[in-house]
């Protein structure tokens, strides 16, 4: 079921969400595991149109994966 869009989801979206000590290891691992796919389709595939889509299709996936652990791991505050 798809969150309620209120005033804290409104923020959960669109605030920053500042990456820390619990945050910058996952971030770094998904974005290596993005770049290694996305050269191996880089190098297999065909030059087309369908090529360039399926590499933009993966980084708008990067993207949400970086947006699933800004927004939904949170930092320890000490």
């Amino acid at each position: 079921m798809a969150p309620q869009i209120d005033s804290d989801e409104i923020d959960k979206r669109f605030d920053h969400h500042p990456p820390g000590a619990k945050k910058t290891p996952i971030h770094v691992e998904v974005r290596e595991v993005y770049k290694e796919l996305a050269q191996d389709l880089a190098d297999m595939l065909p030059e087309s149109r369908e090529k360039s889509l399926a590499i933009t299709a993966l980084e708008e996936s990067g993207f949400w994966a970086q947006a699933a652990i800004a927004r939904n791991i949170e930092e320890d505050v000490t």
